[in-house]
């Protein structure tokens, strides 16, 4: 098969208590905010989706089932780990990324502003060229869990080849 798609979703609350000077990991790039992220790992939910999509395109199940929050030797674990290792996975079957879609839903903090640095880094570290990728922000238009601020959600779509 010379094309392989997989799709990938994560979603983390925020913390209760608001301050200033909180961050949340986002594509790798600590994005500020009044508030922090609820995760076993870093909670950096662009990247778990990614790491999900690139498992799911390999059939190699979920990042869950890779990286379980159930497990302590996992606990504030890099999210760019998770990514790297299941690009390993493709890499050993022979696979590489061709192009891949980030979606990020929330009301607060605003993305697009990050979106350069997020590209940069996601190029670095996964030697992709920042052509080969999009990343954007929607709102839900203040509905539901994620309308209310109480946390954010990515959802990525990834392309891999045969190499």
């Amino acid at each position: 098969m010379p094309f392989r798609v997989g799709m990938g979703f994560d979603v983390h609350r925020f913390t209760e208590s608001r301050e200033e000077g909180q961050y949340i990991p986002i594509c790798g790039i600590k994005v500020a905010h009044t508030q922090g992220i609820v995760a076993h790992s870093d909670g950096d939910v662009a990247l778990h989706a990614l790491t999900d999509a690139l498992l799911g395109c390999m059939g190699e199940g979920s990042i869950g089932q890779h990286f379980p929050n159930s497990d302590p030797q996992w606990k504030n674990a890099s999210s760019s780990y998770f990514l790297l290792e299941a690009q390993k996975k493709a890499a050993a079957k022979s696979y590489a990324i061709l192009n891949f879609d980030v979606t990020i839903v929330c009301e607060q903090p605003k993305i697009m502003p990050h979106v350069p640095k997020m590209k940069e880094f996601l190029s670095k570290l996964l030697d992709v060229d920042v052509s080969q990728m999009n990343i954007k922000a929607v709102t839900t238009e203040k509905l539901g869990f994620l309308g209310r601020g109480e946390g954010i959600a990515a959802h990525a779509v990834l392309m891999c080849y045969r190499v």
